[in-house]
């Protein structure tokens, strides 16, 4: 049992019950004077260890060596290199920023269902200042987390990709000032108030989310969040600002807008439920408490079932009851086969890490589909 212990890095306490618990992968490698030579390891016995000459130890290509838990067994697993294209990639997180584009494109919607106008320079603006915002976001997440000890083995955090936490916060504190300069700019030109307010709610959010010494999202706070500050908030300040024109500078806040809102708030924040799933572990053991945390992933994958049905129940009252006009209400109704891909997605890898992380993508995939057919229901219900 020594010999086991001493091959794996045991995080949890669990050590294999016998040799067959345990595996490496065969590796094949050119020697100079032999050929190819297949090697492993089976030295799960001191025995065989003993037997084997300092020579052919010397050829040994086996890599880092892991134990991993699966309930009360542990199995060993030889990391695999994750490309840098690929860390960069996941680090960028471009398919996140739907989440800038969504409440956006929603409040340009509405403003047009209501007034007819579309104002285009004030929506680029908006959509460069919300990208900003969510690069702060994503930036700013990366350098506490990395403080607090919840990235250190996350190899797409931007800090350990480029080395240094100065240099991401700083990046991340001027994508904010440069973000909010573009959404104050606007608010003033369009000389609407309300809309700074409900901006500058949405960023607090953000900040009390995430920012020292608030950090609420460690209390598992936040979905709550993310649900007012991209729903009735963004959404919202988005649908007066591109609806403010020299005519029209008080627009009335209706049935439609708010439920347009609420509905982005919700898809929005079952992104941020689903990018727990994997994080169980990590986020214990730096006492981040989330909602996977408290409840587990089986628990979990039973509120995302229940969170898509009811999506759809609320988006079925708020067509039948007329608040929501029938073009969206139909069209929000074709991407009920992308929320049943993500239910049924969770429900059946929740377990598996390596599956799970793709959970997210597929949750922002419904959040984006669901954000363009609500705009253009908005429009056609003109």
């Amino acid at each position: 049992m020594m010999n086991f212990v001493s091959l794996c890095d045991i995080n949890y306490g669990f050590v294999p019950k016998k040799s067959t618990d345990l595996f490496v992968k065969r590796q094949i490698h050119k020697l100079p004077s032999r050929g190819n030579v297949i090697t492993r390891l089976p030295v799960f016995g001191s025995n065989a260890w003993e037997n084997l000459n300092a020579k052919t130890r010397s050829n040994l290509r086996v890599g880092p060596i892991f134990c991993k838990s699966y309930g009360d067994t542990a199995k060993v697993y030889q990391e695999e290199e994750i490309p840098r294209e690929k860390l960069i990639w996941r680090a960028i997180k471009l398919p996140m920023y739907s989440v800038a584009v969504v409440p956006l494109t929603v409040g340009a919607s509405a403003a047009y269902l209501e007034t007819g106008l579309f104002l285009a320079r004030r929506y680029v603006t908006l959509m460069l200042s919300s990208i900003l915002i969510i690069t702060w976001l994503n930036l700013s997440n990366d350098v506490y987390d990395f403080d607090t000890g919840a990235d250190k083995n996350k190899k797409e955090s931007v800090v350990n990709l480029v080395g240094s936490r100065t240099g991401t916060l700083a990046a991340a504190i001027t994508s904010l000032v440069l973000g909010v300069s573009g959404l104050v700019w606007t608010s003033l030109n369009a000389s609407n108030i309300r809309a700074i307010l409900l901006l500058a709610s949405a960023i607090l959010c953000g900040y009390v989310y995430q920012c020292p010494p608030f950090r609420l999202s460690y209390q598992g706070l936040g979905e709550p969040l993310c649900f007012a500050a991209f729903g009735p908030f963004a959404t919202t300040a988005f649908y007066l600002l591109l609806g403010s024109s020299s005519e029209m500078r008080h627009l009335p806040l209706s049935g439609r807008v708010l439920s347009s809102s609420l509905l982005v708030g919700f898809t929005t924040s079952l992104i941020l439920f689903c990018s727990h799933f994997h994080q169980v572990d990590g986020d214990l053991a730096v006492g981040k408490y989330s909602p996977m945390v408290r409840l587990g992933t089986e628990k979990g994958a039973f509120v995302v079932r229940w969170a898509i049905r009811l999506l759809y129940s609320m988006l079925l009252v708020l067509g039948l009851s007329r608040i929501l006009p029938l073009p969206c209400t139909l069209m929000c109704f074709l991407t009920l086969p992308v929320g049943n891909l993500v239910s049924s997605y969770v429900e059946k890898h929740h377990k598996d890490n390596g599956k799970i992380f793709m959970a997210k993508y597929y949750c922002v995939r419904l959040h984006a589909l669901f954000g363009a057919a609500l705009s253009l229901g908005l429009v056609i219900a003109r």
